[in-house]
């Protein structure tokens, strides 16, 4: 015999209320029968039915970054850029900023006005997404820049990257030469370019290591909240594919 449910435990199946139950009981679309003053409902039917509508109607897991609002990431991403120190970004999976640069320095914010540098940096911002995570090194942008980036991964898929940067480590050449030839490739003053260079962050390799360590736990964090609410907006895409359904 089959096992008989309860109309809570419809209403929890179907992910419909208790009125939706009763209507539709109404309306044939449900069996049940009535012992005393409740209603009971073979689970046989029920798991025939959900076979019938879930398949063709069930929505698939949204694989973009879309869960999480780019106003509140915005917002985490600047607070995170300032505490540390350094320019901060994220790009989708192909590179394509999300959001807007927080805390740039002056160097960086010079090259990015310049078409050319703009185009280039887009470039760079591509290649870290491609390797991000892949070595955990710091990526050497084409103005000679270091930087880190990590993915924030949602449904199983690399959805963004988180970029941290904008520094030299100790051991990086002078900046004047390569200033100058920045500044003739991007249209640029050559002098303030090369002023600004100066005000570059130097990281050491102790500071360096600690923003590799720190950053995982930014994008894991980050991956979790939007795996959360990805999972929060699939459920009610669900209840509202199964109530029209119903």
């Amino acid at each position: 015999m089959s096992e008989l449910l309860t109309t809570r435990q419809i209403q929890e199946l179907l992910q419909v209320d208790r009125t939706t139950v009763y209507r539709m009981l109404a309306d044939g679309r449900l069996t049940g029968i009535k012992i005393g003053n409740r209603w009971r409902f073979c689970k046989t039917k029920i798991d025939e039915l959900l076979a019938e509508t879930v398949p063709a109607t069930e929505p698939t897991l949204a694989p973009s970054f879309d869960v999480l609002p780019l106003t509140c990431l915005q917002g985490m991403q600047s607070v995170a850029a300032e505490a540390i120190g350094l320019g901060a970004i994220v790009v989708n999976a192909a590179g394509k900023p999300l959001t807007k640069i927080s805390h740039p320095c002056r160097f960086c914010q010079l090259i990015y006005a310049s078409p050319k540098g703009r185009a280039a940096c887009l470039a760079s911002y591509s290649q870290v997404a491609q390797q991000a995570g892949a070595s955990g090194l710091p990526f050497t942008c084409h103005a000679g820049l270091q930087c880190l980036g990590d993915a924030i991964v949602i449904n199983g898929l690399k959805t963004a990257v988180f970029i941290i940067g904008q520094y030299k480590s100790p051991t990086s050449a002078g900046h004047e030469q390569g200033s100058q030839q920045l500044a003739a490739a991007y249209d640029l003053d050559p002098e303030e370019l090369t002023a600004a260079a100066a005000e570059i962050p130097v990281l050491d390799q102790a500071q360096q290591q600690k923003i590799a360590e720190w950053l995982p736990k930014l994008t894991n964090t980050l991956s979790e909240v939007g795996q959360e609410r990805a999972e929060l907006l699939n459920r009610l895409q669900h209840i509202a594919v199964m109530s029209a359904v119903y």
